[in-house]
């Protein structure tokens, strides 16, 4: 199935400029990569956050999409887990003086809020998905019902 929807194009749009500008922003993006998560789960976020540009013409293929959510789900879930609770202890001291570390600061000071804000959109778009999915497929199951990596999407984006 090819997404077109101009909600969704939109809603993956505010999804990948949040996701860059306060998640994986230059301040915080070297911790990010301190996350043991696989080389293909990055991959998939990638193209979730940055490469709408093609696919905003051709459509997206839903199961690309459950794909790269599960990917980003997985990414809130291990975020919460292991960099949450240590990241004042991450940043260390800083060699950032003035402005910048006025940013780095409110790059900090504010992760916990925006990694949240990440994991609604995100959910919000899975939530879209699964009313189109559930639309499309009538008479047989749908895409995300078969999809078994879709199955705690829930718990990884809601429980927080």
């Amino acid at each position: 199935m090819q997404v077109k929807n101009a909600y969704i194009i939109r809603l993956i749009e505010r999804i990948g400029d949040h996701y860059r500008v306060n998640i994986a922003n230059r301040y915080i993006r070297p911790v990010l990569l301190q996350l043991p998560l696989e080389k293909q789960a990055w991959d998939l976020i990638e193209v979730l956050t940055e490469k709408n540009e093609h696919y905003q013409y051709e459509g997206y293929h839903l199961d690309e999409l459950y794909q790269q959510i599960s990917a980003a789900a997985r990414f809130v879930a291990l975020t919460r887990r292991d960099l949450l609770p240590t990241l004042r202890n991450r940043f260390g001291s800083s060699s950032y003086s003035g402005p910048d570390k006025v940013l780095r600061d409110m790059a900090f000071n504010n992760f916990a809020s925006n990694l949240q804000l990440f994991a609604d959109l995100v959910n919000e778009l899975f939530i879209k998905l699964v009313e189109l999915d559930k639309i499309d497929s009538r008479g047989h199951m749908p895409l995300y019902i078969q999809m078994s990596e879709l199955s705690d999407i829930g718990q990884f984006l809601v429980e927080g």
